[in-house]
């Protein structure tokens, strides 16, 4: 016990100095968080007064946010009195073996990278990406952030959306709506055809500008079956697409055009056996 006291005796003032500098180090390290988070939201801040987009906004900033926050611990680390030339070629080494093992998440982040770069979308675009469709709110560092038409949050990492096919439903003002409208063998066509001329082209969502397509395209199994093709503001395609469907629903049955649809007849044959 004496020789453990005469040690501290010794040593105090190297101790204490020890002390001094490993909570200068914490200190460090939080003020290098606060400085990252507070330039994190001046460069959001700053970007948004350009208009830049808000996923750019959030990819960039996580970027600085790290590297900040990286070079605080470094701070921190060199403070104690390590070598950091030494501790960042150990760093790089064991960041190439990490990577190595992450190969995956380095994917992402390329990807990342490259729908920043190339802008296949931007924030608030109606996309369909890798089997989901939503609207797009974030684009982050290794993953991208929708939701769904019925308010889900879907996660999906970069590198999936650069390898699948993007169908971006935001890009033009203007999109055509495709309807097909099967009739029986037996309707009038002209009469059918003027019916969804009139009811198209008096619909206040269609563009008069445009030409709106309408005609036969197909004498299917059962049906004779019309295209309806006007054109809509992007914005209005779902409203147009459910309420001219409706619309021609009624008008054809009030018009006595019949939509066929499946139907399976049944046969019962009765066999009479005699008896003897």
């Amino acid at each position: 016990m004496d020789i453990i006291l005469d040690w501290f005796a010794q040593n105090e003032a190297k101790l204490l100095q020890y002390l001094i500098d490993f909570g200068i180090a914490i200190a460090i390290i939080i003020v290098g968080k606060w400085v990252a988070k507070l330039v994190r939201k001046g460069i959001d801040k700053m970007l948004s007064l350009k208009n830049i987009d808000k996923a750019v906004i959030s990819f960039v900033g996580s970027i600085v946010y790290g590297i900040v926050f990286f070079v605080a611990i470094i701070a921190a680390i060199s403070h104690l009195g390590f070598n950091t030339a030494s501790l960042v070629a150990i760093v790089g080494a064991a960041g190439l073996a990490v990577g190595l093992a992450l190969q995956g998440s380095l994917s992402n982040f390329a990807s990342g990278v490259l729908l920043i770069i190339l802008k296949p979308f931007k924030s608030g675009d109606f996309i369909d990406v890798a089997g989901v469709a939503g609207i797009v709110e974030e684009i982050n560092i290794f993953s991208s952030k929708l939701r769904t038409g019925d308010n889900k949050t879907v996660i999906i990492p970069n590198g999936k959306i650069t390898s699948s096919t993007i169908t971006n439903f935001s890009t033009k003002a203007e999109r055509r709506l495709d309807l097909v409208i099967g009739v029986s063998y037996s309707s009038d066509l002209a009469k059918t055809k003027a019916l969804l001329t009139k009811l198209t082209s008096e619909h206040e969502l269609v563009l008069k500008e445009k030409e709106t397509v309408i005609g036969v395209q197909e004498l299917a199994e059962s049906s004779v079956n019309f295209v309806v093709r006007p054109w809509v503001k992007s914005d209005d395609y779902w409203i147009l697409h459910r309420d001219l469907l409706e619309k021609i629903k009624i008008a054809l049955d009030d018009a006595g055009i019949e939509i066929p649809f499946p139907q399976l007849s049944v046969h019962v044959n009765q066999e009479t056996k005699n008896e003897q």
